[in-house]
């Protein structure tokens, strides 16, 4: 099954997720992670749902290491969320829906739970 999530890398960073004018939750993972594996479902929904409200990527940690040491994550799973350009919250480790949404500012009763 291909992702919704955009593929996110060291090349198209600035113009996707720093120039988006939308919210932007970046999912800083690695294919050997299994707590990024875990959370892809989770961030896969959550991307259907918030679809025209906020954008969702993934990027690659060995693929892509610039954007991560430009922002100095070290583990993976790590999410960013940008705004205007801007880090506005980062979490490290797997994260369930609701965390997610406490994250993007989106109250846990406007969807269903996991």
């Amino acid at each position: 099954m291909a992702s919704t999530l955009e593929a996110i890398d060291d090349l198209n960073f600035e113009t996707e997720v720093l120039g988006s004018k939308l919210p932007f939750l970046l999912d800083f993972s690695a294919s050997w992670c299994a707590p990024c594996r875990a959370l892809q479902p989770i961030l896969e929904t959550l991307a259907a749902e918030q679809r025209g409200k906020l954008r969702i990527g993934k990027i690659d940690l060995d693929e892509s290491p610039g954007v991560a040491a430009r922002l100095g994550v070290r583990g993976a799973p790590t999410l960013v969320l940008f705004t205007g350009g801007e880090e506005r919250a980062r979490k490290l480790g797997l994260a369930n829906r609701k965390a997610l949404l406490a994250m993007i500012g989106e109250p846990a009763s406007a969807s269903a739970a996991v």
